[in-house]
């Protein structure tokens, strides 16, 4: 059997179009220490994501071994990344102290992607996280490209005009981000003269859009790009390339899907562009020293009602029952928005004319041939972001934006306990629940015992995006980090860790409140 016919049999948590000659693929090897095993050739739908689990089988615990905390910390912290604002960035004093990122992978190749960057042309910073299904290649070319497009989309349009010029005169174009990366963080080459080509064709219809002294509407801007990027993909795509590695990549790009939520800062102004059921939290300090969350996203999925409206409107009556069936659109995509995903959005005469004139690989694909049930009125899926504002106030002290792999195993109450203790250093006791189960005084003792343990060892991680991520994948019912079982649950075979948890990417911006609060004055002034 082929090599890629091989790889698109799999369990429910690895995803169709992995190939050995493939970017996604080099980026996995780069990512931290993850066993490798032989994939199952259990069969199943590639947009059918396992349902979230807080239990853990014992059965299939036995199939791991146990880590030294060593070999924890190494698998931990294999992706972790920091960055810290400058305290003078020659304009003016940042709203945003810094951010910590990582990822920790369950699919492999990991699915997730993460970008970071400062707009040098404008201001503010951007960070996102990007939730990928069916592959690895829809998430790989947002981390890429959608921050550029956002960047675009804010300029005035005399800036447009100089970078029209510069491309046109030959010159070197002035650099309109700068990128805070991992080093593992991949960046595809060979597609990057395509890329370019679709960014430069937005940018020169927005000169014709827009006039001289006209300041683009954030909100807008943000909108924009993303339906743009999403628009571009699936143009690409159709129209295919004559290089036969960039044919069968933009292809892979949009038969595959991502989700996005991405978080735009300047000064005292924070914006959310979310897609897709990726999160973005503030954490804010009460009065008291506590911290509580404040939600700046909604998750679009079948647990948003008003989702589930708006897909219902879109399509004909006799579609009610089936337009989302078992909590998934079309009994199979659990993100009622997202980029990439033509399955879901092209008609079928034009994915079979695709599909019969793109590259061999294809045609070894199930999944591509495939057709949804009930397939009527396409679109049935959007990339269109819901975009929250938000003025940030001296007591909002951090954001955490993560994929759902995060909120799948811890509330996001807990989430920012968590972190603004860990930021903060200081712990606020709650009375010591045990959420029910009966406990003799010798459980109880050592529970305390732990909790201890806890504060003692609050600072173990230099990164906070690494302490969530120890308490999401080895938190127990009583709400404290067992160390066996997060060696369990870091040694299992990447066919079962599937089975446990998703990949799951975070970053946390800490913000500095003194700053806030003098932008703050200064706006009503």
């Amino acid at each position: 059997m082929p090599v890629t016919s091989q790889l698109l049999r799999a369990l429910p948590r690895s995803k169709a179009f992995a190939s050995t000659l493939l970017p996604c693929q080099q980026h996995q090897s780069q990512l931290g220490p993850v066993t490798h095993r032989p994939a199952s050739r259990q069969p199943s739908h590639m947009w059918q994501r396992r349902q979230p689990s807080r239990s853990y089988q014992t059965s299939l615990v036995l199939h791991s071994y146990v880590l030294t905390p060593p070999q924890v910390n190494s698998i931990l912290k294999a992706n972790e990344y920091s960055f810290k604002v400058p305290e003078f960035d020659g304009k003016n004093v940042s709203s945003v102290m810094g951010f910590e990122s990582n990822q920790l992978p369950a699919n492999a190749p990991i699915e997730d992607r993460r970008s970071a960057a400062t707009c040098l042309q404008t201001r503010g910073m951007l960070l996102g996280v990007f939730d990928g299904h069916a592959g690895c290649a829809c998430a790989q070319a947002l981390s890429e490209r959608l921050f550029y497009y956002i960047a675009v989309s804010l300029l005035p349009h005399e800036t447009l005009c100089e970078l029209e010029a510069a491309v046109e005169a030959g010159r070197a174009l002035s650099p309109i981000l700068q990128w805070h990366k991992h080093p593992n963080d991949y960046f595809s080459r060979e597609a990057q003269r395509l890329y370019f080509n679709s960014l430069r064709t937005y940018w020169q219809e927005l000169i014709d859009l827009t006039s001289p002294g006209e300041v683009p509407d954030r909100r807008e801007a943000l909108l924009n790009a993303f339906k743009r990027l999403d628009n571009d993909i699936s143009l690409e795509a159709q129209v295919g390339d004559p290089n036969a590695f960039l044919h069968y990549w933009v292809l892979r790009v949009a038969f595959s899907g991502a989700t996005a939520c991405v978080a735009h800062i300047d000064g005292p102004d924070l914006f959310i562009a979310n897609a897709g059921d990726a999160r973005a939290v503030l954490g804010v300090q009460e009065e008291d020293g506590s911290f509580s969350a404040h939600t700046l996203s909604n998750d679009h999925n079948s647990q948003n009602e008003n989702e589930v409206a708006r897909i219902r409107s879109e399509h004909p009556q006799s579609e009610r029952k089936t337009v989302i069936r078992q909590d998934r659109l079309l009994g199979l995509l659990m993100p009622f928005r997202a980029f990439g995903d033509v399955k879901f959005k092209w008609s079928i005469e034009l994915q079979k004319r695709v599909l019969e004139s793109g590259p061999d690989q294809l045609h070894e694909n199930e999944h591509t041939k495939f057709i949804p049930p009930n397939y009527h009125t396409p679109p049935y899926l959007t990339a269109e972001p819901e975009i929250t504002y938000h003025k940030l106030r001296p007591q909002d002290r951090f954001l955490v934006i993560g994929s759902d792999g995060l909120w799948e195993t811890l509330h996001r109450q807990e989430v920012i306990r968590i972190v603004g203790e860990y930021l903060t250093g200081v712990h606020q006791h709650q009375p010591l629940k045990v959420g029910g189960y009966r406990v003799t005084l010798g459980q109880m003792q050592g529970l305390l015992e732990e909790r201890k343990a806890r504060v003692s060892s609050a600072f173990e991680d230099q990164n906070s995006a690494t302490h969530l991520m120890r308490h999401a994948v080895g938190n127990n019912e009583f709400g404290t980090v067992d160390h066996e079982r997060l060696s369990k649950m870091l040694s299992l075979p990447e066919e079962l860790a599937r089975m446990y948890r998703d990949d799951i990417t975070i970053i946390i911006t800490q913000f500095n409140p003194h700053v806030i609060g003098a932008q703050r004055q200064e706006g009503h002034s």
